[in-house]
C-alpha cells in the first residue's frame, strides 16, 4: 500500500451567521454567502497546489449525490 501524501484540506463550513473556510483548525474568509466561501476555498487550494502541495476542497453538507425523485 502506498503512503498518500499529506494534503491541505480546505473545508467550507457554517460559521456564526454565514460561512467560512476552515484549514488546520483555523477559520478563514468568513462571509455570509456560501458561494463566496467556496470561491475563497478554491483560491486557497489553487495557491497551495501551485506551491506543490496536494490539496482538497470540501463543502459541508454537499456530497455530490442526489436522491431519485
Amino acid at each position: 500500500m502506498r503512503n498518500a501524501p499529506d494534503r491541505a484540506v480546505f473545508t467550507v463550513v457554517r460559521h456564526e451567521t454565514g460561512w467560512a473556510v476552515e484549514h488546520d483548525g483555523e477559520v478563514l474568509d468568513a462571509t455570509p454567502d456560501k458561494e463566496v466561501a467556496k470561491a475563497a476555498a478554491n483560491k486557497r487550494a489553487r495557491a497551495a497546489q501551485d506551491a506543490g502541495k496536494p490539496c482538497l476542497v470540501r463543502v459541508t453538507g454537499e456530497h455530490g449525490f442526489f436522491n431519485a425523485a
